[in-house]
């Protein structure tokens, strides 16, 4: 059980940084996140560290630099 939510946690950290990136590509409404969407993502990645092995934490460190790139070039 502890194990499936540590997965659900990993794919919302992943659907949420992967919205924030099709937005800023100009995917759906071609619109820039918004501050509220930027700390979701963020929440969702410290959600996930809470039951992530050691391999699943390196992914969500990868994860949030995929993020703080994604805040500078905006």
């Amino acid at each position: 059980m502890a194990n499936n939510m540590a997965n659900n946690f990993m794919e919302q950290a992943r659907n949420a940084v992967g919205r924030l990136t099709n937005m800023a590509n100009g995917n759906g409404r071609n619109r820039g996140a918004s501050e509220q969407e930027k700390q979701a993502a963020r929440d969702a990645i410290q959600s996930a560290y809470t039951s992530a092995s050691p391999e699943e934490q390196q992914q969500l460190q990868q994860l949030e630099e995929q993020l703080e790139r994604h805040n500078e070039l905006r």
